[in-house]
């Protein structure tokens, strides 16, 4: 039984080893006004969003209850471009490379779609794993081999995990907050990153971040009379749960000229013609490290957007997943907690709410679904709503709330495992990094491309400049031309990325998000592959 033990130990160990319509009908910076006479408009994603292709209509003659006509229609509404036409595409490509190789142009199907990094060949980090390993198999804390196979501050952290486990047991149900301890943790680490105290009551655990958004969704919408103001280009989470949650989308678009800026006074535009169409606005979506833009905000852009929250009334909705993921030396992150805190403002001067998952950072553990997030601001009767949706799903996975405790609190300095934490975190950041730079160059080498630098986050998002044959011929397929670039580029080439009418754009512009993901022996292949095909597709189109 012992020597068992211990070889499911050691594989443990190895294996943490190892590894329809056209263009988006956007306004344009220019003519913002929101579309009139009805809110019923705003709230109409399709304007905000097109789609890849055209919805097949319901079987008439099908006698089965449930058809596109009898669903709900906010589900018709919802669209979700990283896992789309294209990535579907792309899986039936890949079943068929298993069968017929040598068929296609490329031996591989490569994902660029999707901020997934495992998938792609990055390795977990090791002490995340020992202690996940151990709390799922607390009987190897008892065997005294298990003292050579793993660190000693991943065995001393597994305990203290599940001390704090009713019966030890990550298969039971936890609080439906998260686990207490875990939270103490978790707050311990906010408030050495922000300077400011944090209280452990204020953090919802989840599996990941997106189902704390439609949390917040859902709390906050009740019709389309209910807006969110939103980044454009934006993560398709936010249209597709105010789509589903039957609230309007109000948009604000990002300066691209200026690296994807933010600006107050676009906010405040569009706010006060949201309000002239009968709309209350809610909250403000801010996602920092951008998704798909990669940029990060200056400290100073972060105070007017938490004063301006603070004088509108809205709750202040941040997305912080990428929080570890900053390339560039003149930039760093700063929690909108810590910036609010710092001008002043406390718990009854405004309502905000801080996303975090340990799916992106240098961590990626996307399967594992883990997250939280940080409710302040609220009174303790709406904090008791809240507190009763979480109840609805009962609990979070336990093994996601273990790793969001610990990317809140890694190693430390003289910790076993410290200096190869510290290799291990510092290798996949500086690679990203590397990989960041190496891919932005490469896009804006070529001919009617443009890419901002890539600041943070996993993503670039470069603008393309298609010949009018080429939007022609988009148009007769009756798809986004951005989408029949992708397409194209995916037939051509096995790389997936995501078009920008799947993200939302500037009326009149067509990009692509590509993440920086695949690993650096795979980057040389993908900028030789799209630099050939796009050669070869703006001399097929050339006017």
């Amino acid at each position: 039984m012992r020597r068992f033990l211990i070889n499911q130990a050691k594989g443990l160990v190895d294996h943490s080893r190892r590894q329809h319509h056209k263009s988006s009908s956007f306004l344009s910076p220019q003519s913002r006004p929101l579309a009139s006479p009805a809110p019923a408009s705003l709230v109409s994603l399709s304007r905000f969003f097109s789609s890849t292709s055209e919805m097949s209509a319901s079987d008439s003659t099908s006698s089965l209850p449930v058809t596109l006509d009898s669903i709900n229609p906010k589900v018709l509404k919802c669209e979700y471009a990283v896992r789309g036409e294209i990535v579907n595409i792309a899986q039936k490509l890949q079943e068929d490379l298993k069968a017929n190789k040598g068929a296609y142009p490329f031996d591989e199907i490569i994902y660029c779609n999707i901020g997934n990094p495992q998938s792609l060949g990055q390795l977990p980090i090791r002490f995340f794993r020992e202690v996940l390993s151990l709390c799922d198999h607390p009987s190897l804390l008892d065997e005294s081999e298990t003292h050579g196979l793993f660190s000693t501050d991943s065995i001393d952290r597994a305990w203290k995990i599940l001390d704090q486990i009713p019966g030890r047991a990550t298969g039971a149900y936890s609080h439906s907050q998260g686990i207490k301890g875990l939270r103490d943790v978790i707050a311990a680490g906010i408030e050495a990153r922000d300077g400011f105290p944090a209280d452990p009551n204020d953090i919802f655990l989840t599996d990941g971040a997106s189902p704390a958004v439609h949390m917040m969704m859902q709390l906050l919408l009740s019709s389309e009379k209910d807006g969110i103001l939103c980044p454009i280009p934006q993560y398709p989470l936010y249209s597709a749960s105010i789509a589903l949650h039957g609230g309007s989308l109000v948009p604000y678009y990002l300066d691209e000229a200026t690296g994807w800026g933010l600006e107050i006074s676009d906010l405040k535009k569009q706010l006060e013609e949201a309000r002239s169409k009968g709309i209350a606005v809610r909250a403000l979506v801010v996602i920092n490290p951008g998704n798909p833009t990669g940029q990060v905000l200056a400290e100073e852009n972060q105070r007017d957007i938490v004063n301006f929250c603070k004088q509108e009334g809205l709750v202040l909705l941040a997305d912080e997943v990428y929080q570890e993921n900053v390339y560039v030396p003149d930039k760093k992150f700063h929690s909108f907690k810590k910036v609010a805190r710092s001008l002043g403002y406390g718990e009854k001067d405004i309502s905000l709410v801080s996303f975090q998952s340990v799916s992106k950072g240098y961590y990626g553990e996307c399967g594992k679904r883990g997250g939280y997030m940080e409710v302040t601001g609220f009174t303790s009767d709406v904090r008791e709503q809240i507190y009763k949706m979480a109840s609805v799903n009962l609990c979070s996975n336990i093994s996601g709330q273990i790793l969001a405790s610990l990317v809140m609190s890694p190693p430390k300095p003289g910790d076993d495992s410290y200096d190869s934490y510290m290799a291990e975190r510092d290798g996949i950041l500086s690679s990203m990094a590397k990989r960041a730079k190496t891919l932005e160059d490469a896009l804006n080498s070529l001919e009617g491309v443009t890419c901002n630098r890539a600041e943070g986050a996993m993503y670039l998002f470069p603008r393309i400049s298609l010949p009018q044959k080429a939007i022609e011929a988009a148009e007769a397929e009756k798809t986004a031309p951005d989408a029949f670039y992708c397409k194209r580029l995916l037939n051509a080439t096995g790389v997936v990325v995501v078009p920008g009418s799947g993200f939302g754009q500037v009326p009149g512009t067509w990009h692509f998000r590509c993440t920086i993901l695949p690993q650096e022996d795979k980057i040389p292949a993908i900028v030789n592959r799209l630099t050939e095909f796009h050669k070869s597709f703006m001399d097929e189109f050339r006017d």
